[in-house]
């Protein structure tokens, strides 16, 4: 009989409850921090490999982060600049130059980085002329926020919201190959130079810890409270205590002062 209160709405809804945390615990929270330390990992693992390589000259298909050297020319009438960025704490913008190789194909250089000058593009010496070799890092294309495309400031200057080739493709008309190079400190043509990100792990190894604790504790807790409910004198146990009326305790009260006059 005990068992059947387990279906009453309220308790159903509660273990439902449960059940839909501890599943988004377990398959979703956990493994999606799982999964942010591994992408942490692996950066870390190849920005400390990249110290130490020789540079290689690029190819498609280089391993993120990795010292490439390039020689080519700057299309500087293509230029682009990526716009509300962040460098070291402090707002920044991005300039962005196609840059054609001597076998013709085209990728995208990220120049570095200009601090805004009243929110809009502060002055800048323009890249080399002619043909030069560059050495950078081989970067991945960011994620463009909604796909937006480029649009012209009032200044004339295309900007875009993310560095991502594709974009600058579909704004100039040029076939740009995927992901992008950053200029590296002192190469010809570099602004600011972009600094490599702090190798540390990060808190998401111990976040994805944090959720498979929560999704047990939720278990258990139900298991717990299921149990202790169940038991005699509990909210889902039928067995109530028998409540005594008013005339029953002032009998027993009655019957005990008579008790203590005897003795």
């Amino acid at each position: 009989m005990r068992l059947r209160n387990l279906l009453r709405p309220g308790w159903l809804g509660l273990t439902a409850l449960v059940i839909i945390f501890a599943t988004a615990c377990f398959t979703l929270l956990a493994p999606w921090q799982f999964h942010r330390h591994e992408a942490r990992k692996t950066q870390n693992d190849e920005i400390t490999a990249s110290r130490t390589a020789e540079p290689q000259p690029w190819q498609p298909g280089v391993t993120e982060w990795r010292l490439v050297t390039a020689t080519g020319e700057f299309l500087q009438q293509n230029e682009v600049i990526a716009r509300l960025r962040t460098v070291q704490g402090e707002p920044a913008f991005e300039v962005m130059v196609p840059f054609r190789l001597t076998d013709g194909r085209i990728v995208l250089v990220d120049r570095g980085f200009l601090r805004p000058q009243q929110s809009k593009v502060p002055t800048y010496a323009p890249p080399p002329a002619g043909q030069t070799q560059i050495l950078a890092r081989q970067r991945n294309d960011e994620r463009n926020p909604d796909n937006r495309d480029a649009f012209v400031d009032e200044s004339g200057k295309r900007q875009v919201w993310a560095v991502d080739s594709r974009t600058v493709a579909r704004a100039t008309g040029l076939r740009i190959e995927p992901g992008y190079l950053q200029l590296e400190i002192k190469t010809p043509g570099v602004l600011g130079p972009l600094p490599l990100p702090e190798l540390d792990a990060g808190p998401y190894f111990s976040y994805a810890l944090q959720w498979i604790a929560f999704g047990a504790m939720a278990v258990l807790g139900w298991l717990y409270f299921t149990w202790r409910e169940l038991l005699p004198g509990g909210t889902l146990s039928t067995e109530r205590p028998k409540k005594k009326s008013v005339a029953e305790m002032v009998a027993e009260e009655e019957a005990a002062e008579r008790e203590k006059a005897t003795t």
